[in-house]
Order: structure tokens, then sequence, then C-alpha cells
């Protein structure tokens, strides 16, 4: 068993041009300031982080690792969600994508898809080189849209689609290795990783890669149905990163798990701030603690009711109220006693 570290909180949906949010060393004074110990920082957005510089120096990461000890933080992971997305994308969503993507690969799909692998690619040296043993990303998909299976899926599909995503992650998985760096890929809806049965596609055309790893969400699979603390049960040994993020489902007569193709207020499966809605934190924590998780707990802000400067003060006590302090005691031992081979030979009667 062991103690999880946090509480973390992740700078994506916090980023901004207004200050406090629009400099690392000015966000990270205000995450500290509301009890946050680790930040997981986007790679995405050079307002918080130099990627492109951060693969190539040392001495930059160093002055990173520096700036953050000095609020008294540590940085749980580097985040590629945007450019892992990018390794794999289906043709009907290359317009959407593309606003992931820098300007001189839009509307290119093959140097979208080389510029996004390379970009990964200098996340797990990066994270070498900030020493980070864990690092949080998308999949990407070719074939999310065939999900609800209409019309049918031709035969052979799925299996081509997983072979090509695994050909485009395996050098990926394998510089990783070298880093020293596990990938924890979200699994996520609109994703191909999008549940167990999904991830274990992906690892088996990865030849079980001891890097293919797990980024823990519990609220992905409230709004899925699926048993998020039996996935535990099943893949802890796959978990490396954990998202705090709270969701709830409440179907209706007229809507489910689609929703109707209404915004996020209006649906019946939506997210919400850790403690809002309907996920057993306890439970789940109790389990990965357990297990002995060797990571962070790490705030995700999602919300569509809750303001995200009121989710982020509210993020860190709870968190913190759901770490649990793992014994290094059996309860009852002061009730017991030595005893030999004779004594018990005798208690089981022979």
């Amino acid at each position: 068993m062991k103690t999880i570290k946090g509480p973390a909180i992740f700078l994506a949906q916090f980023a901004d041009d207004i200050a406090p949010y629009n400099s690392l060393d000015s966000i990270c004074k205000w995450v500290s300031s509301l009890g946050y110990k680790g930040i997981q920082i986007p790679t995405w957005d050079k307002r918080l982080f130099d990627l492109d510089l951060a693969g190539e120096s040392k001495t930059y990461c160093d002055e990173i690792n520096g700036m953050v000890s000095d609020h008294g933080l540590e940085i749980t992971e580097l985040s590629t969600h945007l450019q892992g997305q990018l390794v794999a994308v289906h043709p009907a969503f290359d317009t959407m994508f593309d606003a992931f993507a820098p300007d001189d690969v839009k509307g290119n799909p093959k140097a979208r898809t080389e510029w996004a692998k390379k970009q990964v690619m200098l996340a797990g040296t990066a994270s070498k080189h900030l020493d980070l043993k864990a690092h949080a990303t998308f999949s990407g998909s070719f074939i999310w849209h065939t999900f609800y299976p209409w019309p049918q899926r031709p035969k052979g599909l799925v299996e081509l689609s997983f072979k090509e995503l695994a050909d485009r992650w395996l050098p990926i998985l394998d510089h990783f290795d070298e880093c020293g760096t596990d990938i924890c890929y979200e699994i996520h809806p609109g994703e191909d990783l999008h549940d167990g049965i999904s991830y274990e596609r992906f690892l088996d055309q990865v030849n079980q890669h001891p890097r293919a790893c797990i980024l823990y969400d519990p609220s992905h699979f409230i709004l899925q149905q699926l048993d998020y603390l039996q996935y535990i049960d099943h893949y802890h040994e796959r978990i490396k990163a954990f998202h705090v993020k709270d969701a709830e489902f409440n179907p209706t007569g007229k809507q489910g798990l689609y929703g109707g193709y209404t915004n996020w207020v209006g649906r019946a499966a939506r997210f919400r701030s850790p403690g809002d809605g309907q996920i057993d934190f306890q439970g789940i924590f109790s389990k990965l603690s357990a297990y002995g998780f060797d990571g962070w707990a790490v705030m995700e802000w999602e919300c569509c009711i809750k303001s995200p400067e009121q989710g982020a003060k509210e993020g860190a006590p709870f968190i913190q109220k759901h770490i649990i302090e793992v014994t290094n005691k059996v309860f009852d031992d002061f009730a017991g006693e030595e005893a030999d081979e004779d004594q018990l030979r005798n208690l089981i009667g022979i």
C-alpha cells in the first residue's frame, strides 16, 4: 500500500492571457496559495511551457523545475493531450482537429501526424530532463465514429485500425522507454482507447508494451455507465496517473447517454467539479491506495455549472480530505501472540 501524493492540479483549463493565469510563475504562485502541492503542465501552451526548448535543453528544464520548486510545488506530469489526439485522426474530423495544429501543417493530415508524433517524442525527452516518471496524453482515433455499429462495421475494420494505431505509437512508446517514462493514455470517449476492452486491444497490438499505461479518470466511465471501481481491480498495475474529476448521469424520458446534441448544462451525462457529482471518490482513493498507486491525485476542472476559480479553490481541500495515510500496522496486532509449530499443529488437530 502507498499514500497517494497530492493535491495537484491540471493547468490546461486555467491558462489565460489575464494574470495570474498567463505565465507559469504567476499561475504557480496562485495554485500554491490554494494549497496544491503539484501541477500537471499542458505542453501546447507556450505561455506556460516551451516544449520545443524543453526537448532540447536540460538547462531550461532545470530552470522550470527550480521555478516550480520555489513555489513549494512539484511537476506531476507533462501533458500532450492535444498533440496525442493528432497522432491518429479520421478524415471526417480533419477540419475540427486542425485547430490543435500549427498553421504550417493545417490542411495536410500527413504532415500534421508527423508533427504530432514528434511533439509527443519531445515530451518524452523533456520528461527525462525533468525526471518525470509518467506522462499524460490521448491515443487519437480512427474508428470512434463507428462505436455504434450502424451501418455495420466491415469485417476487419477494427483489427486494421488498431494495427495502424499501434504502428504509430510503438516508436513513441520505445522512445519513452528509453527516457524512463510511462505514457498514460487518458481512457476517454472520442479516443479509440475509451474503455477496458479497447485498451486491451491496443495492448495486444503493441505487444503488451510496459510503457503503455493508463491515466485513470472516473468521470469518463460514469458517463459510459462503466463500473469505475472494478476498472481499478482489472487495470491497477497499469494505472500510473489519476485525474480527480467528477460527473453525473441523470437520464430522463427524453435523453440518455447520447444527450440529444444538447450543450453540457442540458445533458443527462455531464461533468461536475469534484464533490458535486455522483462519483465515489472515497472508494477510488481506498482502492488505489490499497493497490499501491505511486502517483499524484490531480484535480481537473471541467464543470458546466461552477466557475473554474471556485472549482480550483475547493479542489485542494477535497483531494486532501480523500488522501489516505496508509497504515504500517495491523489494527488487531495488540491481541496476537507468538506461537510455535507444536501449538499450530494442535490448533488444526494434527
